[in-house]
């Protein structure tokens, strides 16, 4: 099998399903209960002071 025909029949399966899967787990990690909180925390890091 050409290398070419195994990685498009990998990425046409189980890396679709990969990626499909860390998009989810992305948002879900974004909208989380008290995600918000940690967010804006975050946010302010740029323009504490020392």
């Amino acid at each position: 099998m050409e290398t070419y025909t195994a990685m498009r029949h990998f990425a046409d399966s189980w890396g679709l399903l990969g990626m499909t899967l860390f998009f989810v787990g992305v948002i879900l990690f974004t909208f989380r209960p008290g995600g918000k909180k940690v967010a804006d925390e975050i946010a302010r890091i740029p323009l504490k002071e020392d």
